[in-house]
């Protein structure tokens, strides 16, 4: 199982839409908007690191408000 954290940057006031359509993703465990450099971190789950950067890169980053995002996969276990 593999585990990572997604930092989301998302354009001005969709930031509470944008944590609603991730939270609603498979393989996402929580979802928080947040103050600081990022607006949303998300933590997610998958069965290899494809299924977390899958998650990250074709349906995170796609979603209307998403301006960018980091993947941070977790090395404990």
């Amino acid at each position: 199982m593999v585990h990572a954290f997604i930092m989301v940057k998302t354009g001005a006031g969709s930031s509470e839409d944008v944590q609603g359509q991730i939270a609603d993703l498979d393989g996402i465990t929580d979802a928080h908007v947040v103050a600081g450099e990022y607006d949303v971190i998300v933590e997610a789950t998958g069965d290899e690191v494809y299924d977390v950067l899958s998650t990250a890169s074709k349906k995170i980053s796609a979603m209307e408000g998403v301006t960018d995002t980091k993947t941070y996969v977790s090395l404990s276990a």
